[in-house]
């Protein structure tokens, strides 16, 4: 359900290579960021649905596929980058590494930057934003409990689990 709203809305996201490389990044539990993030879309897209809440499609697609676009394993600390402090800082890289890619409408920015709300001091501005930052908030519950498992194994191209 809603792959066909990926594709519509973020297909260059979905098939680009360094969306492809979070496949092997570890989110929560054995969920990869790349299933991660497409159950983030998702979710965002349920929640968009469910509440009736009016809003932009495009960038609330691609602000939840961006949101944790930190390219970068966050188990695995370095001395370059300990990753101590993950939940607070990731936002940003992810940002940075976004719009190095892609042009980003201002609520893509919104949903990027502040998706770790209470963490980042300043609120969502958009409807779109707070929309990820719940999925996002419940995804990641339900992926830490081991409620929902994901596949980082699996070799499909657009496989995520379906919580919901």
């Amino acid at each position: 359900m809603y792959e066909n709203e990926l594709k519509k809305y973020a297909r260059d996201i979905l098939d680009s290579q360094n969306f492809r490389s979070t496949r092997g990044h570890i989110q929560h539990g054995n969920m990869s960021v790349n299933e991660h993030c497409i159950n983030v879309a998702k979710t965002s897209l349920y929640i968009r649905n469910r509440l009736r809440i009016r809003c932009n499609t495009r960038d609330l697609v691609r602000g939840a596929l961006l949101h944790d676009y930190f390219l970068y394993d966050w188990h695995k600390s370095d001395m370059a980058a300990p990753h101590k402090l993950h939940g607070f800082f990731h936002p940003a890289r992810s940002l940075k590494n976004a719009k190095k890619e892609y042009f980003l409408t201002p609520r893509q920015e919104d949903i990027i930057i502040k998706h770790m709300w209470p963490l980042t001091v300043k609120p969502p501005m958009c409807r779109e934003a707070w929309i990820v930052t719940m999925a996002d908030k419940y995804c990641s519950l339900m992926e830490t409990l081991h409620i929902h498992r994901g596949r980082i194994h699996n070799k499909q191209k657009y496989h995520t689990v379906s919580y919901l």
